[in-house]
């Protein structure tokens, strides 16, 4: 196989340092940049938004001074008693000469700008007063800033029909702003507000004011909102009545407000009430792009300048550090060689003089540490496995052949021949190939075989139940775990005629757990006490024994606990973990 070429330990510090500086300088610059650009977009947009209210603030006034005008009119108490003047010619006409006239005349002054005020009246007793014109033609042309006419001559007019009636006890005050007749096509707008004699709660007429919507809107310019701004004005029908910008033909009058406007551009409004209109201003995103841009390049300036600055850093330190890891490493390959007497000199204050330091007494100790740690220990833990099986056969041998020997004497053949088949099976399952770790299945068929043989020998003195889950027989467990616990019942525990054992084995808590309980005789805590003493070597050896086998197959949160009470019995409690049959062939 081919041996991949080495990349060097100080290259990919490097790297790591130059990646590590270049993300958050990355993640910084676009942050800056956004941040940047999310605040001249909203600083762009209050400033317009400023703008565009001043404007509408400045509309809304004008449309105020000709509100003023119907005001004029509408509260005057002395008009309308003049305008309920009935059957004396004499004085309508002396009303109209010296009261109707100048009060008309006066109203219409008040607005500043060019304007035409209609009052059309209930009482036809009064003369009319008006100019003719062609109809269609544009009213504010003519010279009269007044006209006095008869409500009949509306009374079937469509917009007429549509004022809001009100109950006859009430009066309505309401202004209302729209384009009538031929406003719409000469660019006018009317007021329209129903006239009452205030004291009888009766309408004795209607004010219309026409004036031009431009002069309305001659505050609103596209200048003030940047050169290449646009501001347009939209009716209740969202077509265009008056645009400002320096592209004359873009927005022409009375078309729909079209979307596409909207692309590249800032878009702003604001609503004025009562007249049912929209200023919209429209900036290009170019305007903003200027500032945008040089915020832009600052960034990119920064990051490079950060970039640059942390990567000299980063190269310092990487040499700084690759140069001591040269060190070490030198060092291990000595060590590889054999030549353990290398050592590391290093003068410095930090984590390299703590592994340096560490480096150098493991040189001086690893030969012992070999040897005696090593070799000396693994040769012991093997020797104690062995002995722990050479103790317990040779005992239980000699025991069973004596009753072999006694059966024979006495003549129970069938007796001898189930005792020799099942030390036969019991010694094949012990040994086992000499495999230390088997199926937890062999380990209960082991222990079945020798309450098989000690059933033989003690009668009906000894009975035996089992508990043995079937989910046990999927797992693995060191051999010769259970039988020296249920010998150690035999030798000691059995005080009367008889006595019952029960072996139990379940999963539980995610461990195998086996479990010896007798009802014999039970031990004493000080027998408890030097069973689990290293000082004893022949009182509870052969537990030690099972105990330190578990645990040096699978660590110390498994082995075995004995609880146990003087007179009333004794329970053995052996866990290991769950190791699957294929997992440890």
């Amino acid at each position: 196989m081919k041996k991949r070429p080495m990349l060097p330990f100080g290259y990919k510090l490097m790297a790591s340092y130059l990646l590590m500086a270049l993300i958050p300088v990355m993640i910084i610059g676009y942050y800056a940049y956004t941040t940047s650009v999310q605040s001249i977009r909203e600083q762009a947009a209050s400033s317009i938004e400023g703008t565009l209210q001043q404007t509408k603030e400045n509309v809304m006034y004008r449309l105020q001074l000709l509100s003023r005008t119907t005001d004029q009119l509408y509260w005057d108490y002395a008009l309308q008693r003049d305008l309920r003047l009935r059957n004396n010619g004499w004085a309508i006409y002396n009303a109209t000469i010296k009261s109707v006239e100048p009060k008309l005349l006066n109203a219409v002054n008040l607005t500043p700008h060019r304007a035409l005020l209609r009052l059309y009246i209930t009482n036809e007793q009064y003369p009319e007063m008006y100019a003719l014109q062609p109809e269609g033609t544009d009213p504010l042309t003519r010279m009269e800033t007044y006209e006095l006419l008869h409500l009949s001559r509306i009374e079937d007019k469509y917009w007429y029909k549509e004022l809001p009636e009100v109950r006859a006890d009430e009066v309505d005050e309401r202004l209302y702003w729209t384009q009538i007749e031929e406003d719409r096509n000469v660019g006018n707008l009317s007021i329209l507000r129903k006239m009452y004699d205030l004291q009888f709660r009766e309408q004795i007429g209607v004010m219309r004011v026409v004036t031009k919507i431009d002069q309305l809107l001659d505050g609103v310019h596209y200048e003030k909102f940047g050169d290449s701004s646009s501001v347009l004005v939209l009716d209740n029908a969202n077509e265009v009545i008056h645009a400002s910008s320096p592209m004359t033909d873009a927005f022409p009058r009375l078309k729909p407000f079209q979307s596409e406007w909207e692309e590249g551009n800032l878009v702003v409004k604001a609503e004025l009430p009562n007249v049912g209109w929209t200023l919209v201003g429209l900036v290009p995103n170019e305007q903003l792009e200027k500032q945008i841009g040089k915020v832009k390049m600052m960034t990119i300036l920064i990051c490079i300048g950060s970039f640059i600055m942390l990567a000299v850093i980063s190269l310092i330190v990487a040499r700084f550090l690759t140069v001591r890891i040269t060190k070490i490493i030198h060092s291990l390959n000595s060590f590889r060689e054999g030549r353990f007497n290398k050592r590391i000199q290093y003068s410095g204050n930090d984590e390299f003089l703590q592994i340096a330091e560490a480096f150098n007494e493991m040189g001086g100790y690893i030969n012992t540490l070999i040897k005696e740690v090593y070799v000396v220990q693994m040769e012991k833990k093997g020797a104690e496995l062995k002995a722990l099986q050479a103790q317990i056969n040779p005992h239980f041998l000699y025991n069973t052949l004596s009753s072999i020997s006694r059966l024979g004497k006495l003549g129970e053949i069938e007796k001898l021949d189930q005792m020799v088949m099942g030390l036969a099976k019991f010694y094949r399952l012990t040994l086992n190939n000499g495999k230390m770790i088997i199926p937890a299945q062999l380990e209960i068929e082991q222990v079945q075989a020798y309450m098989a043989i000690q059933k033989i020998k003690y009668g009906s003195r000894l009975e035996v139940f089992y508990d043995i889950g079937a989910e046990v027989y999927g797992y693995n467990t060191v051999k010769l775990i259970l039988q020296p616990f249920i010998e150690n019942v035999l030798e000691h525990a059995l005080y009367q005629l008889r006595i019952q054992i029960k072996v139990s084995a379940h999963v539980r808590n995610g461990m195998l757990d086996f479990r010896i309980v007798d009802d014999g005789i039970g031990m004493k805590r000080e027998t408890l006490r030097q069973i689990w003493s290293n000082d004893q070597t022949r009182i509870g050896y052969g537990i030690r024994n099972v105990d330190e086998r578990i645990k040096l197959h699978y660590g110390t949160d498994y082995g075995v606990v004995i609880g146990s009470i003087y007179g009333g019995g004794t329970t053995v409690n052996i866990t290991v973990p769950l190791n699957m049959k294929e997992e440890s062939a």
